[in-house]
């Protein structure tokens, strides 16, 4: 695999952070070179939160990204601030459930994803949203094996948390492309 540049962009409480750990967390279990870099305001909730993640089979240099390959845009400032940096021929995830424009770019593949409505229909919990996308992204995008993140849910699910992991497998694969 040549390398792929990640952002996942959106507001505090969505998930944001977590997409691109665990994309991080499965490219590590598969073998791969792997940077991970967050970004938040100060707020809990409801402030900005964006990363970055590289996936290389060789050594990454910079976890500083200028052009992303995939972009995850979770709201409308998000898709606004990073959308320039998509590359030509790149893949870019829409959260339909607040941004309800359409894109204007013809050069790259979009995906619109309705995460809080296909969590709420499919797992009957809308907090799995986040899984939803992530879902998307690994369905489409080829970064890792969707299959890793039986492990990785494992890893950043324990204690309480455990009796979330269900949920979560089943919010993975949840997402349909229209």
């Amino acid at each position: 695999m040549s390398l792929k540049r990640i952002i996942v962009a959106g507001f505090g409480g969505q998930g944001v952070l977590l997409i691109g750990q665990m994309i991080a967390y499965a490219a590590m279990y598969g073998g791969k070179e792997v940077t991970w870099m967050p970004t938040y305001g100060p707020e809990m909730r409801g402030g900005t939160a964006n990363c970055t993640v590289c996936v290389s089979d060789d050594p990454i240099a910079s976890p500083v990204v200028a052009e992303c390959d995939v972009l995850v845009a979770m709201n409308g400032p998000s898709l606004e601030k990073f959308g320039p940096m998509l590359a030509p021929g790149g893949d870019l995830y829409i959260n339909t459930t607040v941004i309800k424009e359409k894109v204007d770019r013809d050069d790259v593949n979009v995906y619109y994803v309705d995460t809080t409505g296909i969590a709420e229909e499919v797992v009957g919990n809308g907090k799995t949203g986040n899984m939803v996308m992530l879902g998307a992204v690994l369905r489409k995008s080829d970064v890792v094996d969707i299959a890793m993140m039986d492990q990785v849910l494992e890893y950043k699910m324990t204690g309480k948390k455990a009796a979330l992991i269900p949920a979560n497998k089943k919010a993975l694969t949840a997402w349909e492309q229209e």
